[in-house]
């Protein structure tokens, strides 16, 4: 067991290797993108409760 972990990396565990530190890497960056619109902004949602700014009234026509 320790052998194969001390030898030379076999061409698969070397693919796999580099796809998970880019993996790694990507994640990362949008955590930190991630974080710093948080920050920012807040959250992504802005006022979806509440009273309306401007209420539209609608009335019907009085005859003639």
């Amino acid at each position: 067991m320790a052998e194969a972990a001390s030898g030379p990396e076999s061409p698969e565990d070397d693919t796999k290797r580099k796809f998970r530190e880019a993996l790694d890497r990507k994640r990362s960056k949008q955590a930190d993108l991630n974080a710093r619109q948080s920050a920012r902004d807040g959250g992504k949602v802005q006022g979806a409760h509440g009273p309306a700014q401007s209420k539209r009234a609608f009335r019907r026509k009085s005859g003639g």
